[in-house]
């Protein structure tokens, strides 16, 4: 595994780590009002959530987009496994868009006015599939 990410990834992970780490950092200073709101949606998706306290879940959510974008931002933490935490993030939003009801519009993927939001999202798996990729098919 490389120790530094390669030249030509830097700008896709500086974009995307800065994306991510201002949504964790946003999110530290959730009132009770928006942690509800953001667990009940997560919740409603991957039921294993819904005995979590809503201000725990968002603490637990800002620490975990605070320490993936600083992750992509830092040159030193191999593409694979930025790439890899990236992935698995990112599955979990599109996971959210695909099986949240009212996201897409009735028999397709094509995002509802609701899901729009959320479906762009998807450049966030691409990214950090195209990262894992890249650094598996190198080595």
């Amino acid at each position: 595994m490389r120790l530094l990410s390669r030249p030509h990834q830097l700008p896709a992970r500086i974009a995307v780590g800065a994306y991510i780490l201002n949504s964790g950092l946003g999110k530290r200073s959730a009132g009770p009002e928006t942690a509800e709101g953001l667990h009940g949606m997560a919740a409603g998706t991957y039921p294993f959530l819904k005995d979590m306290e809503p201000v725990r879940f968002v603490r637990l959510l800002s620490t975990a987009e605070i320490a993936l974008g600083a992750a992509l931002l830092i040159p030193v933490v191999p593409s694979l496994l930025a790439g890899a935490a990236l992935t698995a993030f990112a599955g979990g939003l599109v996971g959210l868009y695909l099986k949240t009801p009212g996201m897409r519009e009735e028999g397709s993927l094509r995002p509802s006015q609701q899901g729009i939001g959320i479906a762009k999202d998807v450049w966030l798996l691409g990214i950090g599939a195209g990262l894992v990729v890249e650094e598996l098919a190198r080595d």
